[in-house]
């Protein structure tokens, strides 16, 4: 199986996103890159490089539906003519923008969010919404864990793996333990845990934080040799960046607990205090709310802190 890593320009701070062409019947696409005109003249330009038109493409198969991984979906699909979009069922970012929803709103003010700063962040990413075109829900098709995608000689298997987001999937090659895992193991950022409605009960939270450490356990059990990840170059000591993650997750749960007080605190409180240079940046605000929500989480659910509730607003304390 021939696994042809595609690096493709973004507008976002993190940089290129790797798209990954399964040059095997049926030809497949992991991944897409965000709607812009540069990412689609360089798709198109590093497809023909490696022998390939866009309309030969028959699969678009989606790590997670954020909008530089899932832009361009469904302009490929159109122009493929035959192309099928897979996706996760607790994804939503193909369907809706993020905080685009009422249930968002809520999540927000349970956080402690001021009105007039998740205004400012809903502006933002109706901006940002715009480089990803939606999908109903009768032009993709669902992945699920356990699931073989069959090429010509081998297969992929889906995994679920949430954290980053509740429907994050990675693909596992079994016969020499080759893995794709999006934003769930990236080499040089520890990924964002970021905050989204629970997929079964939407008026909840999705536990982000303790959700990706069980998904980073079940990575691990693959004994990875190699993993290709959404940003950034592949990665050979997977174990390294596994232990290397779970040092920074344990710090990171110290220093949050640390700023927690007796007298209670916000998740907007503490990401003030915890990420001070990031809050006045409406995107850099949205992942500090949410790498606080989910470390609060997990201290909670670890028994480390409790949480309160006055006027629907949780308080944290030691």
């Amino acid at each position: 199986m021939k696994i042809i890593p595609i690096s493709i320009p973004t507008p976002f701070y993190v940089g290129d996103v790797n798209v990954y062409l399964i040059k095997e019947d049926p030809l497949t696409l992991i991944d897409a890159g965000p709607k812009t005109a540069e990412a689609a003249e360089t798709l198109q330009k590093k497809l023909r490089q490696n022998g390939v038109q866009m309309k030969d493409i028959r699969r678009i198969v989606l790590t997670h539906a954020h909008e530089d991984h899932c832009g361009l979906a469904k302009q490929i699909r159109d122009e493929a003519k035959n192309a099928e979009i897979f996706v996760h069922k607790w994804e939503t970012g193909h369907l809706f923008g993020r905080l685009s929803q009422e249930n968002h709103k809520i999540i927000m003010h349970k956080a402690g969010v001021p009105t007039e700063v998740f205004r400012e962040m809903q502006e933002t990413y109706e901006k940002i919404s715009l480089l990803t075109d939606s999908l109903s829900e009768t032009e993709y098709t669902e992945l699920y864990d356990g699931q073989d995608l069959d090429f010509e000689s081998g297969m992929l298997k889906v995994l679920h793996t949430p954290g980053h987001t509740p429907g994050s999937c990675s693909f596992v090659r079994e016969a020499d333990r080759t893995l794709i895992c999006g934003d769930c193991v990236l080499k040089r950022i520890t990924p964002n845990p970021i905050v989204s409605p629970d997929p079964i009960n939407f008026n909840e939270r999705f536990r982000s934080l303790g959700e990706y450490l069980v998904s980073l356990a079940r990575i691990r059990s693959f004994s990875p040799t190699l993993v290709y990840g959404g940003h950034g170059e592949p990665i050979i000591d997977f174990e390294e960046i596994f232990n290397r993650y779970v040092r920074a997750i344990d710090e990171r749960q110290k220093k949050v607990i640390s700023l927690v007080p007796k007298d209670g605190i916000t998740a907007w409180d503490l990401a003030k205090r915890l990420f001070p240079d990031a809050i006045n940046e409406n995107v850099h605000r949205f992942l500090a709310i949410s790498e606080s929500i989910a470390h609060l989480d997990y201290a909670e659910s670890e028994a480390k802190i409790g949480v309160e509730i006055a006027d629907g607003v949780e308080f944290y304390r030691k």
